[in-house]
Order: C-alpha cells, then sequence, then structure tokens
C-alpha cells in the first residue's frame, strides 16, 4: 500500500495550525510535525522524511516563512506551499524570489487545501522528470493523471466533506449516469462528477477499460463473461464488441 504523504506545518498561529492538521489528517495525509518557527522547522527536516512543507509567512522568529522557504529550495528537493493572510503586492513579489509551489490565502477551506497540495506535488513531479530529460511521450502521459499523479497506485474521491483514498486495485467498476460516475468498489460506491472519458486518463491503462459507452471496468476483477455481458462481483455489465474480442484474445493468449 502506498504510504501517505507526509507534511510539516510550520505555523505560529496555533488555532489555525491545529485546524490544518485535522483537515490534512481527515483527507488522508500524515503530519510529520506541527512547529511555529524557523529553528522548528530546520531540525524536523534535519530528522525527518517530508514530502511537502506547508508554510506560514509570518513567522514567531526573527527569521521568516520566506527565509524558510528558501533553505528549502538550497537544501532539500521537495515542495513547498506559503499559506499566509498577507496577499498584497509586495509580499507576493518577495515570496516570488524563493519560487514556492503554491500560495495559499487565509482563510480556507478544506478543498481548497487539498487542492493546493495536490497541484503542487504534481507540478514537483512533472517538473522534476522534465529537468531529467524524460522524453515528451511519457510526459505527456505522466501529466494526464493532473493532481492525482502523485498517489501512484491511488485516488482520492469526495463523499461529503471528506475526500477518501481509494487504490487503484480496489476499483471493481465505473458506471455513467448522466453528468455523475458511479465508482464501485468491494464494498462502497462513490459518485464523482466527471466525463466517463476523462476519468479513464487517470486510471491505469494497463487495467482500466472502457468495456461499454457507459462503463469502465478493472479486468483483474471479472469474474465471468458470456457473448454480450461480464460479471463483476455478481453484476451484469454490457460489453461492446471490440471489448468481448479483447476480453477474448487476453485469455487465449
Amino acid at each position: 500500500m502506498e504510504h501517505p504523504i507526509k507534511i510539516l506545518i510550520v505555523e505560529d498561529n496555533v488555532i489555525i495550525a491545529d485546524d490544518m492538521q485535522s483537515m490534512l489528517e481527515e483527507i488522508g495525509y500524515e503530519v510529520v510535525d506541527n512547529v511555529i518557527v524557523y529553528e522548528q522547522a530546520i531540525e524536523v527536516l534535519k530528522n525527518n522524511h517530508v514530502d511537502l512543507v506547508l508554510i506560514d509567512i509570518i513567522l514567531a522568529s526573527d527569521k521568516t516563512g520566506i527565509d524558510l522557504g528558501r533553505h528549502i529550495r538550497e537544501v532539500y528537493n521537495i515542495p513547498f506551499i506559503f499559506v499566509t493572510s498577507n496577499s498584497d503586492k509586495a509580499t507576493v513579489e518577495n515570496a516570488k524570489t524563493v519560487k514556492p509551489d503554491g500560495y495559499l490565502v487565509k482563510p480556507f477551506e478544506q478543498q481548497d487545501l487539498y487542492t493546493s497540495i495536490e497541484i503542487a506535488l504534481s507540478n514537483f513531479n512533472y517538473a522534476q522528470k522534465s529537468q531529467a530529460g524524460v522524453g515528451s511521450a511519457v510526459q505527456e502521459a505522466d501529466d494526464s493523471f493532473s493532481s492525482n499523479s502523485i498517489l501512484k497506485d491511488s485516488i482520492f474521491v469526495k463523499k461529503q466533506h471528506l475526500y477518501y483514498r481509494i487504490q487503484f486495485g480496489d476499483i471493481q467498476f465505473i458506471k455513467a449516469d448522466n453528468v455523475y460516475l458511479e465508482v464501485n468498489t468491494v464494498d462502497k460506491k462513490f459518485l464523482v462528477r466527471s466525463p466517463l472519458k476523462d476519468y479513464l486518463e487517470k486510471l491505469p491503462k494497463n487495467k482500466f477499460y472502457r468495456a461499454h459507452k457507459s462503463y469502465i471496468v478493472n479486468v483483474d476483477h471479472i469474474d465471468a463473461i458470456n457473448s454480450k455481458d461480464i460479471m463483476i462481483n455478481n453484476t451484469l455489465i454490457p460489453i461492446s464488441k471490440d471489448f468481448k474480442e479483447f476480453i477474448i484474445s487476453s485469455m487465449n493468449s
């Protein structure tokens, strides 16, 4: 199972910091530590694995969040996001000098925090591959995952006020229902607002196929097949002629 993304919070307002930690843990991230000053953050970074840092620009120390961002850029190869109440031109211009991977203005909602983190991680991951000289075809394929590329073997699905992390292997099939998709796992169903075609692009291409105009299926969960349908977990799913031929060909290869 993929390990949760490890996040360091650097925020001198204890109430805001605790609220952020609760939001992050509800989504499924792991908070490595929750500190208030530059010096504490340096120690945490030195002694722990951290995937991303959330930094308030104004800290309870002589050194600011921008100083910390500069240190991270010089010493560590990880993304960071400025989380601040200041959005004036001077602050933004100063923040830009250390090239943050995101800039989130307080107050914000859990969804804003989640979106900022996933986009920052995705863009950072893509930039690293670009710098390493990865071929353009691979880059384009990886970019199709958008904010989910960093997750490697899972995807987040929102249900009510929470984002649930679902392993790709647990998804059995996805059914289109007007403007919504019904994502079916072994024991749960989630509704997602997305075109079927767009959602297919976020899934591993060696496991998920469009079996019908209204269905995506995980081939690992197919239990049975006949001339018109496949069966997954006692559910009959109609299939196209092309998909039937593909499955039969795969069975016989």
